[in-house]
């Protein structure tokens, strides 16, 4: 194993194999500590990053429903909603008045939303508010669009670009098993159709984010094998391009999902757990410049000590957070909260924007 960690400080790729054997023989105290090396290495500061965003479902109608979701409905369903733009004005104000200016969009792949649909809201919030920024969609939505609309990946995500789209967000990756998508999520794109989408998106130059939801039926190889397929999409982007400038790992979430009442998965994962796979993450993905705690569904405590595993950043503060929270994660910070929790994990908190340009 001391070979294998000699390798990962020199800033080197690790093997399937040499990831796989200290993920599991390797204690909590030596991941840890390679990891945070690597993260010194990479990030010469004690800054953590933190990000102002509102959440906004475009709509709960999806033909995916997958089974560890609880927020999309059938799209015969009477609840189906579609969020109106007097809806969108009364969230953006809210984000403006709390100092941000991004919103996640992103909601069901809805049967009967088109690209035009998409192009239009995007250019209307644009008109609106000129300097707000879109990190919208995923890999999966963008599939679903290019199927409904029958243009390629590549004229999709152009149209969206034009059409004022920012940043894509890594969302719909769950795990990259199609061993796994075809139990929780078979309704979505495929593990190479989820990389075909960020293939493009690269080479458009489009800024991106990767991740993983851990912690349901996968096994352990399939959580390494996904990190060295996000690895290898990562060195497979043109030079010019940013590619995946973070990345985040999270838990499933099971609280009164089909996947627990119907297959009787239950989320098992422990703060050591959590710690040791984003402490692999940071060891694996030395091509990714970025890795984010998952506050919002491990807790503060939990996030605090990844900042000494691997992590540099702690994501937004999630206003309005649905789709998770629908599923049991009942955690929150407000904007003196995070900065807060960061200090007393003993960094200096910076604000910053979807690039990781810190603003303050």
């Amino acid at each position: 194993m001391d070979k294998i960690f000699e390798k990962s400080l020199n800033l080197e790729f690790i093997t399937f194999e040499e990831a796989l054997k200290i993920y599991k023989n390797a204690s909590t105290t030596e991941l840890m500590l390679i990891a945070n090396n690597i993260k010194n290495k990479i990030h010469k500061n004690k800054i953590v990053g933190w990000q102002i965003d509102r959440n906004v479902n475009i709509t709960n109608s999806c033909i995916a429903q997958c089974s560890f979701c609880n927020f999309y409905v059938n799209p015969k369903s009477d609840k189906v909603y579609i969020t109106t733009i007097e809806q969108y004005k009364e969230k953006i104000d809210e984000l403006y008045a709390l100092g941000g200016n991004q919103v996640l969009l992103q909601g069901g792949l809805h049967p009967k939303l088109g690209l035009e649909f998409y192009t239009n809201l995007f250019k209307e919030l644009k008109k609106l508010y000129p300097d707000l920024k879109l990190h919208a969609l995923g890999p999966a939505e963008i599939h679903h669009i290019s199927k409904l609309s029958k243009k390629t990946y590549k004229e999709v995500l152009i149209e969206l670009i034009n059409a004022g789209l920012d940043s894509l967000p890594g969302a719909g990756a769950e795990i990259l098993s199609d061993r796994v998508r075809k139990t929780i999520s078979k309704g979505k794109c495929n593990t190479q159709q989820w990389f075909d989408v960020m293939h493009e998106a690269h080479k458009l130059n489009l800024i991106t984010s990767a991740t993983m939801m851990f912690g349901h039926i996968e096994t352990i190889e399939e959580r390494i094998e996904h990190l060295i397929k996000i690895r290898e999409g990562q060195n497979k982007k043109p030079q010019n391009s940013v590619g995946f400038i973070s990345f985040i790992p999270w838990t499933f979430q099971d609280e009164g999902t089909n996947l627990q009442q119907n297959n009787h998965v239950y989320n098992t994962t422990t703060s050591e757990n959590y710690i040791r796979l984003l402490a692999i993450s940071r060891i694996i993905l030395v091509n990714i410049k970025n890795i984010q705690a998952s506050w919002l569904t491990v807790g503060a405590s939990t996030a605090q000590i990844c900042l000494h595993a691997g992590a540099n950043d702690f994501g937004s503060i999630m206003i309005e957070e649905n789709v998770v929270s629908a599923a049991g994660a009942e955690y929150s910070f407000n904007k003196d909260e995070i900065q807060k929790s960061i200090t007393e994990a003993g960094f200096i908190p910076k604000l910053r924007n979807q690039k990781y340009e810190y603003l303050n």
